[in-house]
């Protein structure tokens, strides 16, 4: 009787992760204010910077920025994805809400966790195919697919550090919170431009930050020049995210 009783749930469980991921990502799909700068940000920076400030000429540079506007893209989607969703669901006590309704644990974060992927997914396919069609890149189908995968599995920490930021944060502030975030992170990661080109100060720091740990594993598959072993940046990754996400289930405990 009990395993029949087992049997019969676990289908309703899988149900109700689904269910509440393909939510999340139609919410934030109907979410202008999400959906269009996640995703036209990178492609736009490609196009005038990899693309027509090249003219075609340097490959190495297009080479260079597919790799980094696909880690500037993860970035965004994930700070975002969950940063201002995380308080804006807390202030307007949907959150609250959430957590009184018979959901599985964790349902919450992991919907948010798969919607950015999915967008992070997207971008970086849309870059590849810009830097191919367009740039004239030269890409295996094997190095597309590991950009497409470094990028997507590199969102923990962003989603990690933006969660933190949403427990903390406003609805009304935690946009431009993130975005003092997003931004210099990325411009002290080497996204925009290579780090060559920036102060000694920039380049001894630029390892602190995990977008720089992310760019040099796109940047290894892209075939462009890195620092460091894989599992070095890897394991900081990973450090981050776990440090973050510890941070903010203290604070969602403390304050909801």
């Amino acid at each position: 009787m009990n395993t029949l009783s087992m049997d019969a749930s676990a289908p309703n469980l899988l149900r109700c992760y689904w269910l509440e991921a393909k939510c999340e990502f139609l919410r934030m799909v109907r979410t202008p204010s999400y959906a269009i700068p996640v995703l036209a940000f990178p492609l736009v920076f490609y196009m005038m910077f990899g693309i027509l400030m090249q003219h075609g000429h340097d490959a190495a540079a297009s080479r260079y920025l597919l790799a980094s506007y696909g880690v500037f893209g993860a970035m965004g989607a994930s700070l975002f994805g969950f940063g201002v969703s995380v308080a804006m669901d807390r202030e307007h006590g949907w959150l609250t809400l959430k957590r009184a309704q018979p959901m599985p644990p964790g349902a919450y974060l992991l919907a948010k966790l798969l919607m950015a992927m999915v967008f992070i997914a997207l971008i970086a396919l849309l870059l590849v195919a810009l830097a191919v069609g367009v740039a004239h890149v030269t890409l295996t189908v094997a190095q597309a697919m590991q950009l497409v995968a470094i990028d997507v599995l590199g969102a923990l920490p962003y989603a990690a550090i933006g969660l933190y930021i949403g427990t903390r944060m406003g609805a009304r502030g935690a946009p431009a919170f993130i975005n003092m975030v997003y931004l210099p992170m990325a411009f002290l990661s080497g996204l925009w431009m290579p780090l060559q080109f920036l102060p000694a100060a920039v380049r001894r720091l630029a390892p602190v930050w995990p977008s720089w740990h992310h760019a040099q594993l796109a940047l290894g598959v892209a075939g462009s020049t890195t620092e460091g072993a894989p599992w070095m940046h890897v394991a900081y990754m990973v450090g981050v995210a776990a440090v973050f996400f510890t941070l903010a289930a203290r604070r969602l405990r403390r304050v909801g």
